[in-house]
């Protein structure tokens, strides 16, 4: 079976986020979910009214709502609060079908059911801050080579879609497709997650689709390796610790998101580092 490896740099920084994506030559497309019971309120409490709620595109990506739901729904730029932006609407669309659409500008693009309101997502496109609603982050300093982190994957039986820290939950959010069952392996950096009580570690605590599983780690003074076994059909890991990511601590609700496309297969041999631009 063979085994996909990919490097993905990780700005160490306050409120820094890098967007990671092949080159603007390989369009891309992801597929966003409304998933059943959406039309009832209670799925903006835990962030899956839309799966996944956040998207990471390049410049010509796709994005492809499916309506999982046995309800109506729209797909419409903008906020419950604000009112449609006019960039996209999907207008009404049913059960069963999907809505597409194409971005060919950078930015931050909120949307929302205007049927249910408390139905909200966002898509972001190129290199841009990622922000709360009601948080101000600033810029921080300025970025070199010696302040990148690197997270190393590797993956059968499916593909990485997204990997974004929850910072309230103390977690990493790994959002799969799979082809099989297979298995994750992910080198974590204490610096980016970790799991302690005082100065000794303590287990991570690791789901499955939100199932409690047993998985293998290997330690050392700077990193956990984890090895997860999932099933056929899983949706989401979450690999949940003591803290993640302490740099941006300090600005509540800033998400440090991470866009994985799969176009083109990277060699294990191969190692990529990106650079920001300031």
């Amino acid at each position: 079976m063979q085994i996909k490896k990919t490097t993905i740099s990780i700005i160490s920084a306050l409120t820094v986020i890098l967007i990671f994506s092949l080159p603007n030559a390989y369009s891309e497309s992801v597929t966003v979910s409304l998933p059943q019971g959406t039309s009832v309120p209670g799925c903006e409490t835990t962030n899956e009214c839309f799966i996944p709620e956040r998207v990471l595109l390049e410049l010509g990506d796709t994005v492809i709502w499916s309506n999982d739901d046995s309800a109506a729904h729209t797909v419409t730029a903008g906020s419950a609060s604000a009112g449609p932006s006019g960039v996209f609407d999907s207008s009404l669309f049913m059960a069963g079908t999907t809505f597409s659409y194409t971005f060919e500008e950078k930015g931050e693009f909120p949307y929302f059911c205007m049927v249910h309101p408390w139905m909200e997502g966002i898509v972001l496109v190129g290199e841009t801050m990622a922000k709360q609603p009601g948080t101000n982050p600033t810029p921080g300093p300025e970025m070199n080579e010696k302040e990148m982190i690197t997270l190393d994957y590797q993956i059968t039986g499916g593909k990485v879609i997204h990997i974004t820290p929850d910072i309230d939950a103390n977690s990493l959010i790994i959002g799969l497709e799979t082809t099989s069952s297979g298995k994750f392996t992910a080198t974590l950096p204490r610096d980016i997650i970790d799991a302690k009580i005082g100065d000794e570690d303590d287990d991570f605590f690791i789901l499955i689709d939100g199932e409690e599983v047993v998985f293998e780690e290997r330690k050392t003074s700077t990193d956990r390796t984890v090895e997860i076994l999932f099933p056929l059909g899983t949706e989401e890991i979450e690999i949940i610790g003591t803290h993640v990511v302490p740099e941006f601590g300090a600005v509540a609700g800033v998400i440090l998101a991470i866009a994985i496309t799969s176009i083109i297969v990277i060699s294990s041999k191969s190692k990529q580092t990106i650079f920001p631009k300031i």
